[in-house]
């Protein structure tokens, strides 16, 4: 019994209790970065002199500080800034302080004190005028502390009598950045001096300054008070007249910057009545300040020779006579004074004695007349634009060149004027000169129209080897007017010359003849017999279409032709087998004329040209009645809900045919359409309530849509411009179902729990970086699928994934269709490859293992960035495909939203024994990021200019996508000869 009880108890005592584990909460690692003003306190201790003292600053400037550790290096670098004897150091400190004053997320005022003590207490000049600049910097760093600012103009007005012309310069500029002119000169405090801003008007202070000893002080006045003007405050006339005796300084920096200070007083003052020195006569101020800048194009300087000129074409306000007299080197009568004839008796009375008649010449003028001292404008700046125009600088040419363009684009009778000057200019010897004046007579066609002369050496320009030259060319016969049919006869004859010389200009050319046909029907009209050798009784041979120059001529006739109804009763019967053939291969360059007798034929064109004569309002109504109609899908079965996807995007490509102006947002609406049929489609109930082994098919059908919703979405965002935020959201939204669908059919169709997981997490984060992104677009996407998403958020983060799966599975099918809004201004960025045109049968041969070059000439439409986005890639017939990025100097932008590409690609390719065709086509590389923190650009330390630039973001997405036609070009690479 005692044994049974022992071994009882040994049971009791021996029980094991098994206690739930708890597991100890995860120890988490802070990092603490090392204190930036401990590291420079010990560096600048162990320096053993100034020397290794410079050193230690210079490597620690090339390091970021942070915002919190800012103020302690400051006062590291206060604290040795006492103790330091060299200038170098104490100069190399001061600027360190500005730049650090300019980090974000610092507050400068706490410096502001000992900024002030160290500059009181400094006797470098270097230094101080360093110290200056860094309270400027702190003064711009804190524009709404009027007690700082006040502060620091004090100090500059004490250091303005420094005998250092460098602080006296940062003095100035304090003023011009800081200053206030809003603070009269009073009789109480004028005895105070310089000494307070409150005291006397910063203006005041620095037009005492254009006086200075120093000329790069003058410069800094002129620059300060130019200054005070950019920030809004009115600068006085009475500095006018010290601005033009600067106009005749001695150094060039000082007139450079007075020119610019009368053009500004010229135009807050344009009424201004001013008197002409020597005499008593007054004029305008614009009038007085444009003939002294025009004085300054002849000035010793080219550099002010420039300036001069840019400025006169800014001047819009100034006399008709005075504008007309640049173009003069004579002084003109009516800018001579002359006396009346009442002042010539008033003269004659006062002196008491009357002519008689016996002494010849007795009543002649006794005065002699000085031409300096009666003239309105002075005699240097006759024929400004003509000295402008000679000049021996290509700079000062292009300066002229454009300063008539905008005079005469405001003044049509100086356009007139100054047509023989630009014409003459075609003939220049630099490119640039003779490009600049070709687009500026381009601008001013509207006012002109040519005579056969000026024709003459117009056309001249069309034996130019540029190319760029040549266009130009063609675009400016586009919009001038000429006088006579001989002209048109001249202009078509060297045309046609230059399209035997440069065959590959054949489409501006072409281009060129039709705008000549539009312009000028009547002149065209009696040329008509000649240019196509028809004859009253005789049967003329037919031409040859193959005939570049015969199709030029056909094309100025028929677009002529338009505007004269007479003209194709002079036609032959080939001629209109002609334009039928025209019609359909070059609608662009031929019209639809209306032929008596003939059979009219309406193909697409001629149905867009009737759709095109309507409203574009009734088209836009069109529109949004069709995004309408879609809001009502819901309540729609399967079947009738993609019939009116259908029906709705074909309506849609249809209206982007017809109406051109509406092609961007119909095409975008039926893209984003088109992405909601194929998820609809791939979200079908059959597919979803059958083993997945019993429906492979569908599966493989659902991730190809699934695929395809995601490429189309990046077409959606990165191919189409003028989006809004609104409508980019949607772009992403659907995006993000289809990322959803991708996710449930690996989880259906794969095995294993890793890659599962990794794609949940991925998911999840492209959630949280929508719900970032587009957080203002939230409240605009009520019912939809992100929405359910961003609600379930949470749990979803903490739950497995096969039951998120299933929730998404769920929450994709439940969700309803998100109704786009109709964008205000969509365009899509198209391309079109005129070389190679791909008619060619005759293969480009080469040798093989060494290169051929391919020319490429293509048009962009509202491309964005194209020097980064458009690339070329060439497909040759075994599969090999090159893509070739071109260089940025072979874009150029023609017009708004417009760019031109001409550039070489390079072929190689070992050999082949027949010819084959390879394919040339235009790319559009995009990059997105799935993290927002990418999308924004990441701000760098303000008062470091060499901290390396970021990596790019992991999560980076780069493709590129086609938007051109492909162009095949026949190649054949032979065997090398041995």
């Amino acid at each position: 019994m005692a044994a049974h009880l022992k071994k009882r108890v040994y049971e009791e005592f021996s029980k094991v209790v098994q206690i739930p584990h708890e597991e100890a909460p995860a120890k988490k690692l802070r990092l603490s970065k090392p204190s930036k003003s401990a590291a420079l306190h010990i560096d600048l201790c162990k320096a053993s002199n100034s020397t290794d003292a410079l050193q230690y600053l210079l490597q620690f400037a090339r390091k970021p500080v942070e915002a919190e550790s800012v103020e302690g290096v400051v006062r590291i670098l206060l604290e040795h800034y006492y103790k330091e004897t060299d200038n170098s150091v104490r100069l190399k400190i001061a600027s360190l302080l500005g730049l650090l004053s300019k980090t974000q997320g610092f507050s400068p005022d706490c410096i502001v004190d000992d900024a002030i003590n160290t500059l009181n207490n400094e006797k470098s000049h270097q230094v101080i005028a360093q110290l200056m600049d860094t309270l400027l910097v702190i003064g711009s760093q804190l524009p709404e502390n009027p007690t700082v600012r006040q502060r620091l103009i004090e100090m500059s007005c004490k250091h303005l009598s420094d005998t250092y012309f460098g602080v006296r310069n940062k003095c100035l500029e304090v003023l011009g950045c800081l200053g206030t002119v809003d603070t009269p000169l009073t009789k109480d405090n004028q005895g105070l001096g310089t000494l307070t801003v409150g005291v006397r008007d910063v203006q005041s202070v620095i037009s005492d300054y254009f006086g200075d000893q120093d000329p790069r002080v003058r410069t800094a006045a002129i620059k300060a008070m130019l200054q005070v003007h950019e920030r809004g405050m009115t600068i006085h006339q009475i500095i006018y007249d010290q601005a033009c005796r600067l106009l005749s300084d001695d150094y060039e920096q000082v007139r450079s910057a007075a020119v610019q200070m009368v053009w500004v007083l010229s135009q807050l003052y344009p009424e201004s009545i001013v008197p002409i020195p020597s005499s008593n006569e007054e004029i305008r101020l614009v009038d007085d300040s444009f003939g002294k800048i025009s004085h300054m194009v002849s000035d010793g300087s080219w550099m002010v020779r420039v300036q001069a000129a840019k400025t006169l074409g800014s001047m819009l306000q100034v006399s008709p006579h005075f504008l007309e007299q640049t173009l003069d080197k004579k002084l003109m009568s009516d800018l001579r004074r002359k006396r009346t004839a009442h002042e010539r008796a008033k003269e004659l009375y006062a002196s008491g004695e009357f002519s008689s008649g016996r002494k010849w010449a007795d009543d002649a003028p006794k005065e002699k007349v000085d031409t300096n001292a009666v003239n309105l404008i002075a005699s240097g700046a006759c024929g400004a634009f003509v000295h402008g125009l000679e000049d021996e600088m290509f700079e000062v040419r292009i300066a002229a060149v454009e300063a008539l363009s905008l005079l005469a684009r405001s003044s049509p009778s100086f356009a007139e004027k100054c047509l023989d000057f630009l014409v003459d200019m075609f003939n220049d010897e630099i490119e640039e000169v003779r490009l600049q004046s070709i687009h500026v007579l381009r601008e001013i066609s509207t006012h002109i129209t040519l005579r056969e002369d000026q024709l003459d050496t117009v056309l001249a320009v069309l034996e130019d080897s540029s190319r760029d030259i040549r266009e130009a060319l063609h675009e400016l016969l586009c919009y001038t007017n000429v006088s006579t049919k001989e002209c048109i006869q001249l202009a078509l004859l060297e045309l046609l010359k230059n399209l035997n010389k440069y065959p590959t200009d054949r489409n501006s050319v072409w281009k060129c003849l039709r705008f000549l046909g539009v312009r000028h029907p009547t002149l065209v009209l009696p040329l008509v017999p000649e240019l196509l050798s028809t004859h009253p009784y005789f049967d003329t041979p037919e031409p040859d279409m193959d005939d570049p120059a015969y199709i030029a001529v056909l094309v100025l006739v028929f677009n002529a032709a338009k505007s004269c109804p007479t003209m194709p009763a002079l036609f032959s019967d080939h001629t209109f087998r002609h334009y039928a053939y025209l019609r359909d291969s070059l609608s662009h360059l031929v019209p639809p004329l209306r032929l008596q007798g003939r059979k009219q034929m309406f193909g697409l064109d001629s149905v867009g040209s009737a759709a095109g004569s309507g409203s574009v309002e009734s088209a836009q109504l069109f529109l949004q009645q069709s995004l309408n109609r879609i809001s009502t899908i819901q309540n729609l079965e399967a079947p009738g809900a993609q019939d009116l996807l259908n029906f709705t995007i074909r309506d849609l490509q249809r209206l982007g045919e017809l109406q051109t102006e509406l092609a961007g947002a119909a095409d975008f609406c039926a893209t984003y359409l088109r992405c909601q049929l194929l998820l609809m489609k791939a979200l079908q109930e059959k597919l979803w309530n059958m083993a997945v082994p019993l429906c492979l098919k569908q599966n493989a059908t659902a991730t190809a849509a699934a695929r395809q919703i995601l490429e189309e979405t990046y077409k959606l965002e990165f191919v189409y411009s003028g989006l809004e935020n609104r409508q980019v959201a949607a772009v992403h939204h659907i995006r993000l179902q289809a990322k959803a669908l991708q996710l449930i059919l690996t989880a259906r169709t794969r095995r294993g729990l890793e890659p599962l997981i990794s794609s949940c997490e991925k998911f999840l984060q492209e959630v949280e970086s929508f719900q970032r992104l587009f957080l203002s677009e939230l409240p605009h996407l009520q019912d939809t699928f992100v929405e359910k998403l961003v609600e379930l958020l949470p749990r979803l983060s903490s739950c497995k994934p096969v039951e998120l799966v299933k929730t998404l599975q769920t929450t994709l099918r439940q969700s309803r269709l998100l109704q786009l809004q109709l964008p205000e201004q969509v365009h899509r960025a198209t391309a079109t490859i005129i070389e190679p045109t791909g008619e060619s049968d005759n293969p480009l041969r080469f040798t093989s293992g060494l290169v051929v070059a391919l020319d490429i000439d293509a048009t962009l439409e509202h491309v964005q960035d194209p020097q980064n986005t458009v690339k070329v890639q060439v497909l040759y017939p075994d599969g090999q495909s090159h893509v070739i990025q071109p260089k940025p100097g072979d874009f150029r932008k023609p017009g708004p939203d417009r760019h031109r590409l001409i550039t070489q690609v390079y072929l190689s390719h070992t050999a082949w024994t027949d010819p084959c065709q390879i394919e040339v086509r235009l790319l559009l590389a995009y990059s997105a990021s799935s993290s927002p923190l990418s999308s924004s650009s990441s701000s760098k330390p303000g008062w470091s200019d060499s901290t390396d630039s970021l990596p790019p973001p992991d999560g980076a997405i780069e493709g590129t996508i086609p938007f051109s036609k492909p162009v095949k070009v026949y190649i054949m690479p032979k065997p090398a000869r041995r």
